[in-house]
């Protein structure tokens, strides 16, 4: 195996942004944002919007959400009425 050309792979927080679920695994994905684990150290943390919590094939049932649709969002964002 060649040495320097493989990325870096360490453990990262993934936080599922629709519920709060978090889980630890191994990613060579960095983040500037850090999280304190269940074992007191400090990890990168990284928001993803789906995961094993949320997804309707994993858990069997749909879980809404108040975000709203992409359109409402963007409304939101730039304060623009319908």
């Amino acid at each position: 195996m060649k040495s320097s050309i493989h990325p870096e792979y360490h453990d990262v927080v993934f936080m599922d942004t629709n519920s709060g679920f978090k889980f630890m695994t191994g990613s060579t994905m960095t983040s500037n944002e850090t999280i304190e684990w269940e074992d007191g150290k400090v990890y990168p943390l990284l928001k993803v919007e789906v995961s094993s919590d949320t997804h309707p094939f994993y858990t069997g049932r749909q879980k809404f959400s108040d975000r709203g649709g992409r359109a409402e969002r963007f409304m939101k964002k730039y304060n623009m009425k319908k």
